[in-house]
């Protein structure tokens, strides 16, 4: 009776399963960076766009494009682009670390990490400053490019983070938005006034929503808050007793009129 010869797999199989794996750890490891132009344009519904995307999706750098989406003509490139660094990382769990440097307004970068959870995701922003033009904004469309708004933008905040638990979002931290020295091309008067937008959600609680003047002609006040995944705003603007001639008209648009001051409502 002759012996059963032993099994012997075909050196083309783990030859194949060798190259196979090579090829996927290459596409993840050198994944060109148009495919996150290519997300991003998705995820924003045109609104943000990657122009010229070089590297990786790990490690690259482009020019940004806002635009107003699908067949809108308005759109603004930010001065000197984005560079970017995303990493994995696993103290205290998986996550994706993102690290973007944009040499006109956050040279230091700003970190932020993605984080899932037991039936959701939690996005936190790391403690940082930021300065951005507002003229910018007019490339996402209706109505900042009605408002052609000129000035500067400054974001500070100790740290802020969301969390996607079963459809609902839980915010906890704080952001502050000052816009100083703003202009329109709606009105001669310029500079209009300096603004604080102040974004705060105590422990356990909704985002709530501050909006008041620095000083200025142009008077804007308002409180909102976040409820069920909604902002709800009210405010008002007017303008100051000397101002009032030069800022009708703005007036008139941002909000409706009742005796000096235009109500604003949100929601």
């Amino acid at each position: 009776m002759k012996a059963a010869r032993p099994t012997v797999r075909a050196p083309w199989r783990a030859a194949t399963l060798a190259a196979l794996c090579g090829l996927v750890l290459a596409l993840l490891l050198f994944a060109p960076a148009r495919w996150l132009a290519m997300a991003l344009d998705a995820g924003s519904g045109g609104r943000a766009q990657l122009v010229n995307p070089r590297g990786t999706v790990w490690a690259g750098q482009a020019d940004l494009l806002l635009t107003g989406g699908p067949g809108s003509r308005d759109q603004a490139a930010l001065p000197q682009g984005v560079r970017w660094r995303l990493a994995p990382a696993w103290a205290g769990g998986p996550a994706l670390r993102l690290a973007l440097h944009f040499p006109c307004c956050a040279p230091e970068g700003i970190h932020s990490q993605l984080r899932p959870l037991a039936g959701g995701l939690e996005w936190t922003l790391a403690a940082g400053q930021s300065r951005w033009p507002t003229a910018v904004l007019a490339g996402l469309g209706t109505p900042w490019n009605t408002l052609q708004l000129d000035g500067e933008l400054r974001l500070d905040s100790p740290g802020l983070s969301v969390r996607w638990v079963q459809g609902r979002a839980q915010l906890e931290g704080s952001l502050r938005i000052d816009a100083l020295d703003v202009s329109s091309r709606l009105s001669t008067l310029a500079p209009l006034g300096s603004y604080r937008l102040t974004l705060a959600a105590p422990t356990g609680e909704d985002m709530r929503l501050g909006l008041n003047t620095l000083g200025g002609a142009l008077l804007l006040s308002g409180e909102g808050q976040w409820v069920g995944g909604r902002l709800r705003f009210k405010g008002e603007a007017q303008a100051s007793e000397d101002h009032e001639a030069a800022l009708a008209n703005l007036l008139n648009i941002v909000g409706k009129r009742s005796g000096r001051r235009s109500l604003i409502a949100l929601g």
